[in-house]
C-alpha cells in the first residue's frame, strides 16, 4: 500500500546466478579496472551475488542489496561527493550543474564490496558509498517511506492507549519534546496536559516546536461564537469533518486548539483519519484513488465582513502523493469551501463525484470518529494535511485560542531529535 513499505522483486537473469558461465566472465571487480565501453555484467567477487554491475550507452545498472538501480551518466556526475563539488560543511552543491556535458560518459569505472569508483574524462574520480546509492537512487526511494505513520479508525487509537505529555516535560525536556514528536509524527495528533490556559501560554507551548504562521486570522487567534468572521466557525452550529485552509495554494500544516473556558453543553470535537479513509478507498477503488489524486479542484474564501475583506483561492487534488512511490502526504477536503467545480472535462466530473462519494462515505463512518471533549489545560495538536476535524453544536459560553504552525519547522525540530520526519 502507499502507507507501507513497498517490496520490489528482481529476477537475476541466468547468466548471473552464480553458474560456471558466470565465473567465466573474468577477474573480480574490485581487482581491475574496466573501460566505459564495456556492456556486461561485473561482479565484485565471482563467487558472490550481493553485487553486480554493467556499463550501457547512457546509464550505469547496479544491482546491489537486492535492489536493480540505473543511474545516468550525468546524475553520477553531478551527485559527486568529491571536495571540488561538494561542501561537506554546508551540504551544498558547488559544481556548476550547467557546466556538465550532457553526453558525459566515464572513462572507467571501478567496484569494491563497499564502493562504486568512476574516472571521467578529464580524470576527476568520484566515489560512491554502494549503501548510500541504494537509498538514495529512484529505485531505492521506490521501496522507501518518507514519513511512517500508523493509520488508525477510533477503535485502533484508543487501544493503542497514545499518552498525552506533560506541559513541562514538554518545554523543558528533549525526552518530552520528542516523545510528543513521536506521537504526533505516527498518528497526526498529539496532546500535551496541564497547559496554564491562556492565550500567551498557549504561544509559548506552540513556539516550542516551530514558527507561528501568521495567516489573514492573525498570529495567535482567539475566538467565541460571535459571528466576527466570514466563517461557520465562528458561530454554534455542528461542523463535518474537514481540513483548514484549502483554499491556501499550501494549506497549513499543524493546528493547534486549546479550550480556554466553556460554559455549556456539547461542542466535542470529532477527528478522523484521512490517510486511513483513503487507505480504505485504495483497497476498494483504486481507479477512484487515481482520480481524487489527479484531478485539481478550486478551493475559494470570500470574507466581506467588517474590516476584514479576503479571496482567497487554492488549487489541488483531494489527495496528494509522492509520484514515485504513490506515498499519500497532503489530503485536501473540505466541502464548505470547495468552489465551482471548471477545471474539470465534463467526461470526468461525474466519475469524480462518484469517487469523492467513496471517499466521503468511509470519512462518515462512525468507528472511523474519534471524538474528545477539549478542557481548559489540554491542548490539542492536529497534522491538518492528514487529521480531519469538526464539531458538534453547543450551547453556551466557549472560548477557544489556537495558531497555525508551519510545516517545515515542526519537521526540521522532528529531525533533529532523530527522527524520520
Amino acid at each position: 500500500m502507499w502507507c507501507r513499505r513497498l517490496a520490489w522483486l528482481f529476477k537475476v537473469p541466468y547468466q548471473l546466478r552464480g553458474s560456471t558461465r558466470h565465473r567465466s566472465l573474468g577477474l573480480p571487480c574490485d581487482r581491475r579496472t574496466v573501460p566505459a565501453a564495456a556492456a556486461r555484467w561485473h561482479h565484485t567477487a565471482p563467487e558472490s551475488l550481493k553485487c553486480a554491475w554493467q556499463l550501457h550507452g547512457d546509464h550505469l545498472e547496479l544491482r546491489y542489496a537486492n535492489t536493480l538501480m540505473r543511474f545516468d551518466f550525468v546524475w553520477l556526475r553531478d551527485h559527486c561527493r568529491s571536495a571540488s563539488c561538494y561542501n561537506a560543511k554546508t551540504n551544498q552543491r558547488s559544481l556548476d550543474t550547467a557546466s556538465v556535458d550532457l553526453g558525459i560518459k566515464p572513462k572507467a569505472v571501478r567496484v569494491d564490496e563497499t564502493t562504486l569508483f568512476l574516472t571521467w574524462p578529464d580524470g576527476h574520480v568520484t566515489r560512491y558509498g554502494l549503501e548510500w546509492l541504494v537509498k538514495n537512487s529512484y529505485e531505492g526511494q521506490k521501496q522507501q517511506v518518507m514519513h511512517p505513520r500508523i493509520l488508525w479508525n477510533a477503535e485502533i487509537y484508543r487501544q493503542a492507549q497514545v499518552p498525552s505529555v506533560d506541559c513541562r516535560s514538554f518545554l523543558e525536556t528533549d525526552e518530552g519534546l520528542k516523545e510528543f514528536l513521536q506521537n504526533f509524527l505516527l498518528y497526526g495528533i498529539a496532546f500535551v496536559d496541564n497547559v496554564t490556559p491562556t492565550k500567551e501560554d498557549t504561544e509559548i507551548l506552540a513556539e516550542r516546536i516551530s514558527l507561528i504562521r501568521e495567516t489573514i486570522y492573525g498570529r495567535m487567534w482567539y475566538f467565541t461564537s460571535d459571528f466576527s468572521r466570514g466563517d461557520t466557525a465562528y458561530t454554534k452550529l455542528a461542523l463535518d469533518r474537514h481540513t483548514d485552509t484549502t483554499y491556501f495554494q499550501e494549506p497549513c500544516g499543524i493546528q493547534v486548539f486549546h479550550c480556554l473556558k466553556h460554559e455549556g453543553t456539547g461542542g466535542r470535537t470529532l477527528l478522523v483519519d484521512g490517510f486511513y479513509a483513503a487507505e480504505q478507498v485504495l483497497r476498494q477503488a483504486p481507479d477512484q484513488f487515481e482520480l481524487l489524486s489527479k484531478v485539481p479542484l478550486k478551493h475559494e474564501y470570500v470574507e466581506n465582513v467588517g474590516d476584514c475583506h479576503n479571496h482567497m483561492i487554492g488549487v489541488g487534488p483531494v489527495l496528494n502523493v509522492y509520484p514515485w512511490n504513490n506515498e499519500l502526504y497532503l489530503i485536501r477536503y473540505n466541502n464548505y469551501d470547495r468552489a465551482v467545480i471548471n477545471t474539470v472535462p465534463y467526461d470526468v466530473v461525474h466519475r469524480w463525484y462518484a469517487a469523492h462519494r467513496t471517499l466521503t462515505t468511509e470519512l462518515r463512518r462512525p468507528e472511523n470518529e474519534l471524538w474528545v471533549k477539549l478542557k481548559p489545560g489540554k491542548a490539542l495538536f492536529i497534522d491538518n494535511w492528514r487529521v480531519l476535524h469538526g464539531r458538534e453544536a453547543f450551547t453556551g459560553y466557549r472560548q477557544l485560542c489556537g495558531c497555525y504552525l508551519t510545516r517545515d519547522d515542526v519537521l526540521n525540530t522532528a529531525r533533529l531529535l532523530g527522527l524520520q520526519a
